[in-house]
């Protein structure tokens, strides 16, 4: 466990169940490299975090903390935002430069709002 707050909520974005922890938590089938199992449930949980940002201390990962985790961030900036700006790019300039590592990932977030 890293050090500071503990998390209230967690988003965990893989591709089998993960471990139990003291916070409340939702897991999101989704394999490595790959994009969700269920675009629905993917939409539903992604939102579910979002509006957790305001009162929650809000954890999202996966197994590397790169890919499906940029890839989760950049849809949450894009309902923060309410528009489709580059939220890619955003991603990798305040969160790390990596993040997004597929083009169908980086497709399916500019596909987030259809």
């Amino acid at each position: 466990m890293p050090e500071g707050l503990a998390p209230t909520f967690g988003l965990y974005l893989l591709g089998r169940a993960p471990p139990t922890v003291a916070w409340e938590a939702r897991w999101l089938k989704w394999a490595d490299f790959g994009l969700p199992a269920d675009r629905d449930d993917a939409d539903d949980a992604l939102r579910q975090a979002w509006h957790r940002l305001d009162s929650d201390r809000v954890e999202i990962a996966c197994g590397g903390g790169r890919g499906r985790t940029g890839t989760a961030l950049a849809c949450l900036v894009l309902l923060d935002a309410g528009t489709a700006l580059d939220a890619v790019e955003y991603v990798r300039q305040h969160y790390d430069a990596h993040a997004i590592e597929t083009p169908w990932q980086r497709r399916y977030v500019t596909r987030f709002f259809r």
